[in-house]
């Protein structure tokens, strides 16, 4: 059976750290206040220059490096991102250009948090068809520039950073077994970003009132997280005949400990198999997973024949995982 298996990895975070600290200067907040709700004691933010392609790009050259391969050998290049250079066009096309992948065709996707999920779940099917061979993934966001620094419910909570993986087709029981997606649109403004598109273009009056920020309702968004990714990953574990216990690692989107820390306890799972570096990183978006899974991989955490499972929730509302034996 043809399979997309992940040959390499590679990640990238902004040099400039934003501590806890730092913010009880900027908002009426407290590191206390934070790590409590949180788990976050630091995050990466890009310089003034700094744009989401150009840390995917050094995400990408750290994935390529790692493998050997070269960006002409790509046949498609897939960005997973909320914050991408521009409206028009995608961001895929940019790094694309950046990598000097000529050959490689280029698309962003939309899916939030859960983007880099969705993004993996679109290279898995066209490996799967035998339409491309060799597929780079990336997950990478600059939320800093979409944070309101006013806001003390919300500029905790995010950071920048950008991950990537290279799938290629191969033989045999070793790569990612299934991806599951979900979306409920009828929660779509528990997370969200209400100016700049269509429904409300940008004016004087809209960046006035604030509206080209992330505004978001943690309390429900969390109730809701914690429900979904417990049912995600037991429907998950079910189609293949597995228990929580056959699980090496889980490496969650990084949003909140609190979350992570819920939904490891309803399946049983030990902390000590659950990847977390939000502490490091805050929430990242559409980054945290593949970047969480190169820290994973360099640290030699993960080995042949493993059951790694990703899963992640996020705006839309939507919802991933990917189960892969690595």
């Amino acid at each position: 059976m043809l399979r997309a298996k992940i040959v390499a990895t590679g990640s990238y975070v902004p040099e400039r750290i934003l501590n806890n600290a730092d913010l009880e200067g900027m908002v009426d907040t407290s590191d206390e206040w934070i790590i409590e709700r949180t788990g976050i004691r630091e995050r990466r933010i890009a310089n003034d220059k700094q744009a989401v392609s150009d840390l995917a790009y050094e995400a990408s050259k750290s994935a390529l490096k790692s493998v050997g391969l070269r960006a002409k050998d790509l046949d498609l290049i897939i960005v997973a991102s909320v914050s991408g250079d521009m409206p028009l066009p995608a961001t895929a096309c940019i790094l694309q250009d950046k990598l000097d992948a000529g050959r490689a065709a280029a698309f962003d996707v939309n899916a939030a948090c859960s983007g880099f999920v969705y993004a993996l779940s679109v290279a898995d099917a066209f490996i799967r068809s035998g339409t491309y061979r060799r597929v780079l993934v990336v997950g990478a966001e600059v939320l800093s520039k979409f944070t309101d620094w006013e806001d003390r419910t919300t500029c905790v909570l995010f950071g920048d950073g950008a991950g990537a993986v290279i799938l290629e087709a191969a033989e045999g029981d070793r790569g990612v077994l299934s991806v599951k997606i979900h979306s409920d649109g009828s929660m779509w403004d528990l997370l969200h970003v209400p100016a700049g598109g269509s429904r409300t273009p940008a004016s004087r009056e809209t960046v006035k009132k604030r509206m080209h920020f992330i505004k978001m309702k943690g309390n429900e968004t969390f109730k809701v997280a914690v429900r979904t990714l417990e049912s995600l990953v037991v429907e998950t574990l079910k189609e293949h005949k597995l228990k929580s216990s056959d699980l090496s690692l889980l490496i969650p989107h990084q949003a909140n400990f609190r979350i992570i820390q819920a939904t490891a306890k309803r399946l049983n799972l030990p902390m000590e198999k659950v990847v977390v570096n939000l502490d490091r990183f805050g929430n990242t978006s559409a980054a945290s997973i593949p970047i969480a899974l190169d820290e994973t991989v360099k640290a030699a955490r993960v080995r042949n024949g493993d059951y790694i499972l990703l899963e992640a929730f996020g705006g839309g509302l939507t919802w991933a995982s990917a189960l892969i034996k690595w």
